[in-house]
Formats: structure tokens, sequence, C-alpha cells
């Protein structure tokens, strides 16, 4: 029998100063199951940066073709095409010609930079294409956030995201890696 995924509920109070967005969102939230809570948090933490209308989560990990996020225009073509992790060079390069922007959450320590020298010929010629790094402790210390029913308070500001509920504070300062 296939393991279904957990459904978890947050909501995200962000305070966005370095882009002047401030709004509560009210989130659901599918866990797959091959899905750690740190990834997991990592995509709460790619949603609050880069929060708008029309931003939503795709089916991930369960569908080849759609990345973790997205927002589409209302005439459907994608705008922003958010991923996780270190996908293959094939898998940019395709989300690169079907979106407008396209932005990578790169995690996983010392496997980044490897990665990166690995793949960024390849990737340069790509200009709507953005990565940046995120640090292994402050998304390993999301992952202890973790509840069924979540209430975050999201602030960004000089780059720094402070993400805190009642009874702790992770800071994260994400590095742009690429261009």
């Amino acid at each position: 029998m296939a393991l279904k995924a957990t459904i978890y509920k947050a909501t995200l109070n962000i305070a966005d100063m370095d882009r002047h967005y401030y709004a509560d969102h009210q989130l659901t939230i599918a866990q797959h199951p091959s899905e750690n809570d740190e990834r997991m948090m990592i995509r709460l933490l790619a949603y609050a940066l880069n929060a708008c209308e029309g931003l939503e989560f795709t089916k991930g990990l369960s569908k080849d073709d759609e990345p973790e996020l997205w927002q589409k225009s209302l005439s459907g073509e994608i705008e922003q095409w958010i991923e996780l992790g270190l996908p293959d060079e094939s898998r940019l390069r395709k989300a690169c010609n079907r979106a407008r922007q396209v932005i990578l959450y790169a995690y996983g320590a010392r496997a980044v930079p490897i990665w990166l020298e690995k793949h960024k010929n390849k990737l340069s010629r790509f200009r709507n294409l953005t990565i940046i790094e995120l640090p292994t402790e402050s998304t390993e210390a999301l992952a202890g956030l973790v509840e069924r029913n979540m209430n975050y308070q999201i602030t960004i500001q000089d780059g720094e995201v402070s993400f805190s509920n009642e009874g702790a504070l992770v800071s994260i300062t994400p590095t742009h890696l690429f261009p």
C-alpha cells in the first residue's frame, strides 16, 4: 500500500521590508512521504521569500514537470518557477525555457559548491536564473519548528530572514551564488 502525504496547516505573517510586502497567508502543505521536515520547511521559507498574489505550491516531488512553487499569469504563462535542492542542469534548462524567472534555493552544505562548480558554465547562459544558497545550520533549525498546525512570524530585512513562532527564533541569511 502506498504511503500518503501528511497534511500540515501553516499561517505565515510576513513582513518583508526589502520588498515592502506585508501580508498573512493561510497555507495547507502536503508533505510527500519521501520528504523530510527540513525540505518541507525550506518550501515554506521559499514561499515567504517570494510571497505574492498567485504564488502556489505545486505537486512538486509527485510530478516531474512542475517546480516546488510557481506563480502563473492570468493567461497561464509561468512568471516564476522555484526549485529546491541541487537539481540536474537539464531540469533548470527546461525551467529557464518555460518561465520568465527561475529561482533555485540550494541547500546541502558541502555539496552546494561542488554542484555549482560542475554546472556553472552551462547555467551561465540563462539570464533568468538566480541561485541562492541556504545555510545548513539554519535549515536544520527550521526543521525543529515543525508542528501539525504552525503559526510563524517572518521578518525579512536587509537580506536576513527571521523565522519565529511562540517558542523559537531561527535567523537565516541566504547567500546569492548566481548570477
